[in-house]
């Protein structure tokens, strides 16, 4: 079993998850829906959210491919592969995400990026591809000069908090949108500080956290180092800062 992680191209957009083309948790600000909790083409709203934040600021997600289809060293400048995605990591300026001006905890630093959503579609090498994925992230951000990674984490309280139970605050921030949730669709807290991120404001529910990427040329030389032995354990093929692969 192997993996490769590399920026999402959008003609391989049809190649991720399910839930990650219909997931416009992030990107849609519920509002804008005139009443209504879905959408009539969730897909393509995604798509279109996708194609202007890559035409105007640039790669905005990072995908990784596992199973015995997936292209090897040889092969790193295949266009197309036929294994889908199994694993994507979404990220984007703040004024960006409709979404993040909802939260408590906000509004975003002026110099960071936000982390949206992570997902792996199956059980397997889980945490591992998730960890993979935010180094991978990170290194992208590093090599494009973004000082910081910050993303809204949940927290275990989050599951038994209901939309029609909470406050007007929180309820904003929970809103569902077609199949999308805040339980599935923002980031566990607590995964989020085991990969470095440290909470910049607090919350009950939904804690800001920030991850520093401008600590010097040392420090991206561990980030890489670090990644490296990180996929190497997880026997994962990934090379960093390879972006020819599509996944």
């Amino acid at each position: 079993m192997s993996a490769r992680i590399s920026s999402l191209r959008l003609e391989a957009f049809d190649q991720l998850p399910k839930h990650a083309r219909r997931c416009v948790f992030w990107e849609v600000d519920p509002s804008t829906v005139q009443g209504e909790d879905h959408l009539a083409d969730p897909e393509f709203e995604k798509e279109a959210w996708l194609s202007m934040v890559m035409l105007e600021w640039g790669s905005c997600a990072q995908v990784a491919l596992v199973g015995p289809d997936a292209p090897g060293e040889q092969d790193s400048s295949a266009l197309t592969i036929d294994a889908p995605c199994s694993a994507y990591a979404f990220y984007a300026p703040p004024g960006a995400v409709p979404r993040a001006t909802r939260f408590p905890t906000g509004p975003v630093s002026a110099d960071a990026v936000l982390l949206t959503s992570l997902g792996v579609d199956s059980a397997e090498d889980g945490d591992d591809l998730s960890r993979a994925l935010v180094a991978a992230v990170a290194a992208d951000l590093i090599r494009r000069g973004v000082r910081a990674l910050e993303a809204f984490g949940r927290t275990a309280l989050v599951d038994d908090l209901r939309a029609d139970g909470a406050t007007a605050e929180l309820a904003s921030v929970i809103e569902a949108l077609g199949d999308c949730s805040a339980g599935q669709c923002i980031v566990s807290a607590e995964f989020l500080s085991a990969v470095g991120f440290e909470v910049v404001a607090p919350h009950p529910y939904f804690p800001r956290l920030r991850l520093e990427l401008e600590q010097g040329l040392g420090w991206k030389a561990d980030v890489e180092a670090a990644l490296e032995r990180l996929l190497e354990s997880a026997r994962l093929q990934v090379p960093v800062g390879a972006a020819a692969a599509v996944c």
